[in-house]
């Protein structure tokens, strides 16, 4: 049996929001997030900032700290044992939530916090209007602390050509994954919408959401001036909204800490259990782009720690960085596409406060917990580009049993992984395509093609399609059929960059 002084509980969240008029009246970071915890210390009660002895930050992006979270305890003036600076990655708040029930469950620690915050809306904004934001003094930034998930492995040929960030990959998994549901384009970006404006209802009535006008279906995935082509197949509406100014944060104890201060049960949140996993770094590397089998073990051990279906699912929320993320865990999960995949709004229009948008959350699961007694919910994050996957349930009933500490399901996952073909960088010939995307430059127009190929002996390669060859381009843009398994041929250009046309 296990003792109350073993059993996690959230017990406090804290939530900002800032939108001054001016951009230097803007709060900083490490001033959103200490607004944050106080808020979260009323949450619970009061008192609690003192009693931390963990105190975890994620990777924080905006602003060159020397040390953040130790800026963030001198100005709340506390001294927690261990304070953090966490990883970069969109699972960071899930992983810290997981590590922090497992310190309580092991009784090696006693008050854990997570917080989190991002100011780039206001750094945009002064930036533009040449305004000097009296924040503290930045360092240099290599004497920022380097976090783990802050440097990701890619190969030379797409750093060559310029394909290194989550908006340029991501949507080589969406083409991949409408070709396997035996969608054309015009019926993924439709469903993506669809899906999309599920978010969009929910942050429209999230007082800390950033975007809260509710567009539909049809505005999402109508391209035009105010909703320009990003990376095809997603427009602006269906992207990551990086610029925010947005904070949160929650605290974790043990029940029997929870009881002693008094706090009502009906407002503890349980945490049940979770898992991890990760594909490699290189997306070139990997053995598939419909899917990904770090992704399905991380959910099939929440569906189990849930009793062993996703219906036990009250409330969920699937990370929402682009739109092919949740399509696939909804799909892992067997749950319908209509399924209203959030609890906060999404990283489109809750906001995508860089790292931190799982952070909100769980915030916004705990409210909804709180709201509906004996509920259960599901907490996905990923980070990188589909590379780390990391789920928690919680619920507002105790679990059964004890928080097991068996939380990697590594294994399970490289297990069920397929063969990865061998790359090349030295062919010239017929290759056929495996997935795709086209890059847009912030005018709307096309700035390249990209294409990962396969040759007739099974060799993967990423070549580009020039925007100068209006021939390619069509056939990776055409609604009515995708792109995928289209013949063409290899060349390479005097750079040796490896080009891709039509057949």
């Amino acid at each position: 049996m296990t003792t109350p002084d073993r059993i996690p509980v959230i017990i406090a969240i804290g939530e900002v929001t800032d939108r001054p008029q001016q951009p230097d009246q803007a709060l900083e970071p490490v001033a959103l997030m200490a607004e944050a915890l106080r808020v979260a210390d009323a949450d619970g009660g009061g008192g609690l900032l003192g009693e931390i002895d963990t105190l975890s930050l994620v990777g924080q992006i905006t602003w060159p700290y020397a040390n953040a979270v130790g800026s963030l305890c001198e100005k709340l003036g506390i001294a927690p044992a261990n304070p953090v600076n966490a990883s970069m990655g969109g699972e960071t708040p899930i992983r810290l939530l997981h590590e922090a029930a497992l310190r309580i469950a092991s009784g090696e620690g006693r008050v854990s916090a997570i917080v989190g915050g991002e100011s780039m809306h206001a750094l945009g904004k002064a930036r533009k209007a040449g305004v000097t934001l009296d924040w503290t003094p930045p360092v240099p930034r290599d004497q920022v602390p380097r976090l783990d998930g802050s440097w990701l492995k890619i190969s030379p040929q797409s750093k060559a050509m310029g394909v290194v960030s989550p908006a340029q990959l991501y949507p080589l998994y969406e083409n991949a994954w409408q070709a396997r549901e035996g969608q054309s384009p015009e019926q993924g970006r439709k469903s993506a919408a669809d899906l999309w404006s599920l978010y969009a209802n929910v942050a429209a009535e999230n007082p800390y959401a950033w975007i809260r006008n509710k567009p539909s279906p049809q505005e999402i995935e109508t391209v035009g001036p105010a909703n320009r082509m990003i990376a095809w197949p997603y427009p602006k509406l269906m992207v990551a909204n990086p610029t925010v100014n947005q904070s949160a944060a929650i605290i974790v104890t043990s029940l029997e800490r929870a009881r002693a201060a008094g706090i009502p049960e009906g407002r503890l949140v349980y945490v049940w259990g979770g898992a991890k996993a990760a594909e490699v770094d290189d997306y070139l590397y990997r053995d598939r782009f419909d899917g990904s089998t770090a992704q399905t073990a991380v959910l099939d051990r929440a569906v189990e720690v849930a009793g062993g279906d996703a219906k036990a699912f009250d409330h969920i929320e699937l990370y929402s960085c682009f739109p092919v993320v949740p399509k696939m865990a909804l799909s892992v999960l067997g749950l319908p596409a209509d399924t209203t995949p959030t609890v906060a709004g999404g990283i489109t229009f809750f906001g995508g406060p860089m790292n931190n948008y799982m952070s909100h959350a769980i915030c916004g699961m705990v409210r909804k917990l709180r709201e509906h007694p004996g509920d259960m919910g599901l907490l996905y994050g990923q980070g990188g580009f589909v590379n780390k996957h990391h789920a928690v349930v919680v619920s507002s009933r105790p679990p059964a049993g004890p928080l097991s500490t068996d939380i990697s399901v590594q294994d399970q996952a490289d297990q069920t992984r397929g063969p990865v073909p061998p790359l090349t960088n030295d062919y010239q010939g017929p290759a056929s395509i495996e997935t795709f995307t086209v890059l847009y430059d912030r005018d709307g127009e096309v700035d390249q093609g990209v294409v990962v190929a396969r040759t007739p002996a099974g060799e993967r390669l990423l070549a580009r399609v020039e925007r100068t060859d209006p021939a390619g381009l069509a056939v990776l843009t055409r609604l009515e059929a995708t792109a995928i398994g289209a013949a063409g041929t290899v060349t390479a250009n005097p750079d040796g960059i490896l080009l891709w046309t039509a057949a």
